[in-house]
């Protein structure tokens, strides 16, 4: 897609790992050869401008270098949950608990990749999740939707990226040094550290334009079969879409009295609280197959220190889940079972994927409603992380099929889990773990 860009790149991601040399060369190959080519990128300012050598920040500067400010900008949102004395008492590397830019897009020319493993094309849009680094194109599950030939849906993101342009630090090089560079600040109206309401009413606004446009072109929409609907949510700013159109599907979903299935996964498994009340107090007409990230596909397996605790962690808010739907009655052992939780894990893999697939009928039918995007469905992306997903309804037969292969593809990988799981001793919480967890419970 790169290679090919004729007018525009837009990526944004949480950060670009600084191994990726390969992408950099092939981002600065595209803009040698096209002078009419602009690259825009945004990223959360403190994972990428921890104090590690190089930094994604100072990665990226020989970039703006060769081909100037006009034509490559960097744009990097930075929290403003933390500030005063906490911002200084807080080590670097655990300061990304208070939430970060998480929106995880790739738009080029007329083309869009959401990360969320999936690559399928779709016949038309309404108006309208990862990082790039190694691990996320060699061994980590993950889905990527991939839309071809959709000038509307890229317009929304790039828009959706220059809404919030205001709202961020701008990276540039410092002129006769290699790495060193400044992180520009020009919005008059607001600080970098109270802009909350100010953002929170940008984004409204982008919302409400692209509400209206849609209803101008519904004419011409009349042939489409795919309506996608952005939901943006972000806790720090008071945006709240995507819980409010996740609690509103669960909640259609138990009204109705179709049977339905529903495919729910997330890498890191600690449900939002009220997506969680919702699904155990669902009625038995409604079946949830759950997928999580076993302990060894964890992203934090193996590290060192505090965060090679946090897949114990998570072993411990998937046990507390799975007991409290057991006592609900909803737990069974097999494919009978009303919630049906089930851990990921490949040799050697990690597991990111996430998302909603939704069947109506038997479990035999495809979805005809999925959520993709870059929420991890958990209480930090409620309430710190900035996120965009995407709710999409269609009546494709074949986009139907694709999602349902996607679904089943991720279960192939994932076993049921029972009683017996949490008693092996390799699954054993300690108490100290436990007390981490739930001090942070927000943060992961």
């Amino acid at each position: 897609m790169i290679r090919r860009a004729k007018r525009r790149i837009v990526l944004s991601s949480l950060y670009i790992g600084t191994e990726e040399t390969e992408l950099i060369q092939t981002l600065h190959s595209a803009l040698a050869a096209n002078p009419t080519l602009s690259l825009s990128l945004h990223l959360d300012l403190l994972r990428s401008t921890r104090p590690e050598s190089p930094s994604t920040a100072s990665f990226l500067l020989p970039l703006i270098r060769s081909f100037g400010e006009d034509r490559v900008k960097v744009h990097l949102f930075r929290t403003p949950k933390l500030k005063g004395v906490m911002a200084k008492l807080v080590p670097r590397r655990f300061d990304e608990g208070w939430g970060t830019w998480h929106a995880k897009i790739y738009a080029i020319d007329d083309e869009v990749i959401v990360t969320s493993d999936v690559l399928v094309p779709t016949s038309c849009s309404g108006w309208p999740s990862a990082n790039l680094n190694k691990s996320y194109f060699t061994d980590r599950q993950d889905r990527y939707l991939h839309f071809r030939a959709q000038p509307g849906l890229t317009n929304y993101m790039v828009d959706y990226g220059k809404t919030m342009i205001p709202f961020t630090h701008r990276l540039s090089p410092v002129d006769g040094t290699s790495s060193n560079y400044n992180l520009v600040w020009s919005n008059q109206t607001a600080g970098p550290m109270n802009f909350e309401s100010n953002a929170r009413d940008a984004l409204i606004g982008l919302q409400d334009r692209y509400k209206e446009l849609t209803k101008d072109n519904a004419v011409d929409n009349d042939g489409c079969d795919t309506t996608l609907f952005p939901v943006i949510q972000s806790g720090v700013l008071g945006m709240r879409q995507e819980e409010e159109t996740i609690e509103t599907l669960f909640d259609t979903l138990s009204k109705s009295s179709v049977p339905a299935t529903v495919d729910l996964t997330s890498g890191y498994f600690g449900l939002y609280g009220p997506y969680k009340a919702k699904i155990i107090a669902s009625p038995e007409h409604v079946q949830w197959r759950m997928v999580a990230a076993g302990p060894k596909a964890n992203g934090f397996f193996g590290s060192k220190g505090i965060s090679g605790r946090i897949p114990e962690a998570y072993t411990w808010f998937e046990r507390r889940f799975w007991k409290t739907a057991l006592r609900a009655g909803k737990i069974s052992q097999g494919e009978n079972s009303i919630i049906q939780l089930n851990e990921w894990e490949r040799p050697s893999w990690t597991y990111h994927a996430k998302g909603i697939w939704v069947r109506f009928g038997d479990r035999s039918s495809a979805p005809t409603i999925s959520l993709f995007g870059s929420t991890n469905l958990n209480g930090r992306s409620a309430r710190l992380d900035t996120e965009l997903s995407f709710l999409m309804l269609t009546s494709s037969p074949e986009l139907s099929r694709a999602l349902a292969d996607e679904a089943d593809n991720i279960r192939e990988h994932a076993t049921q889990v029972d009683g017996s799981t949490w008693g092996a001793p390799d699954r054993r919480v300690r108490w100290t773990t436990k007390a981490m967890a739930q001090a942070i419970i927000g943060m992961l």
